[in-house]
């Protein structure tokens, strides 16, 4: 049932709370939010101090993160039954601040659907283990094809023989990472292999996941070229369900619609008990992005390829403190 919630600072922490369980590449948590109290309204930057210039030297992967983040505030303000309107890029001149939500506009329409994935988004976890070879009904994966669409780009499943080209291709990716040494070297820093640490960021050691003895799940591997004495091996699907999420053009607006649309499928996915993972490897890499797209249609720039099926939740990965990340003005 949705309540209308008064929105002082505890409930803006609130709302913010909810918004940083997104995730991001390497859960670098790229975001900055400012509430300002006069208009009701919070505003969304990219922290570029976040960004990662040998993976994603173009941000496109900050962007989706913070899409993703900025999918979370609407779902948690419409179940606490606020009414927004959200601007993407409201500034052109100021290209770090990504969007702008005004709270409680009157004759806004209130997004039910959406405020039902709010409960979802405290469960909602990247799972880096083998999943089961159970399919996804039809029906199902109608339902997050929807889901994908409310918000603008487009998912579609991948059948034989797409499905075979796209692992290849993220195969081969996973080589080109292992052989240099600047992604390398970047993913050591948003990577942690000491339990005793108490990180706000990063992948800990515990969220890796046991290391593939066999099976086509395109799992990244965080612990890069360590060796990690003790690691569990095991055997992943054989036949990975995957997905790609694609959007007609390819700007910065384009990227966060992108990333608004992959939480609100993956809130949905959680809800109806799948796990999930990503798949980023290719993308990674602007030659075989541009081979991933749908070979019949050969049209739109695929943002993610998701990972669904029927396995374990994941275990939950560190977030910043709010007041690290959010200011509130008058």
């Amino acid at each position: 049932m949705l309540t209308h919630t008064t929105l002082n600072d505890t409930t803006v922490r609130a709302l913010v709370a909810d918004a940083i369980a997104a995730p991001s590449m390497h859960n670098a948590q790229p975001w900055h939010f400012d509430y300002s109290r006069a208009s009701r309204t919070m505003r969304l930057f990219a922290d570029l101090d976040r960004a990662m210039p040998m993976t994603d030297p173009t941000t496109r992967g900050l962007h989706l993160g913070c899409g993703a983040a900025l999918l979370n505030l609407r779902a948690a303000a419409a179940r606490a039954g606020h009414r927004t309107l959200t601007t993407l890029l409201p500034a052109p001149d100021t290209p770090t601040l990504l969007a702008s939500v005004r709270l409680d506009v009157p004759h806004e329409p209130l997004d039910v659907a959406l405020a039902s994935l709010q409960p979802a988004i405290a469960i909602r976890h990247t799972s880096r283990y083998p999943f089961t070879e159970r399919r996804i009904p039809d029906s199902l994966r109608a339902a997050l094809v929807e889901a994908a669409a409310r918000e603008g780009p487009r998912l579609a499943f991948l059948t034989t023989p797409h499905r075979e080209a796209v692992l290849d291709l993220i195969l081969h990716a996973e080589g080109y990472n292992r052989m240099n040494d600047g992604r390398e070297v970047e993913q050591r820093r948003w990577t942690r292999e000491d339990s005793t640490e108490s990180p706000t960021e990063g992948i800990p050691e515990y969220a890796f996941g046991p290391a593939k003895r066999s099976g086509a799940a395109p799992v990244r591997d965080f612990a890069g070229r360590r060796a990690m004495p003790g690691r569990d091996y095991a055997d992943f699907e054989k036949r990975p369900q995957l997905a790609s999420l694609s959007t007609t053009h390819d700007g910065p607006a384009d990227w966060l619609r992108a990333g608004q649309a992959l939480e609100r499928v993956l809130l949905l996915a959680t809800r109806q008990g799948l796990a999930s993972s990503f798949a980023t490897q290719a993308l990674e890499w602007p030659d075989l992005r541009w081979l991933l797209r749908d070979p019949i249609s050969g049209t739109g720039y695929v943002q993610m390829i998701l990972r669904l099926g029927y396995g374990p939740d994941g275990p939950s990965t560190p977030r910043r403190p709010v007041d690290e990340i959010l200011t509130i003005t008058s």
